[in-house]
């Protein structure tokens, strides 16, 4: 399972329509608003 690094949520990567890769790894989001505000602030949500 993978988690939303914008809102927390938990998604199956399987299933989860929206995703990022950024250096060599792979994040999952819930909807396109959490993509597009990891897009413009990635270190803000990378940990």
């Amino acid at each position: 399972m993978a988690r939303d690094p914008v809102c927390g949520m938990v998604l199956d990567e399987n299933t989860a329509k929206y995703k990022i890769t950024y250096q060599g790894e792979t994040f999952h989001f819930c909807s396109v608003v959490c993509k597009k505000r990891f897009k413009r602030r990635k270190t803000k949500y990378i940990k």
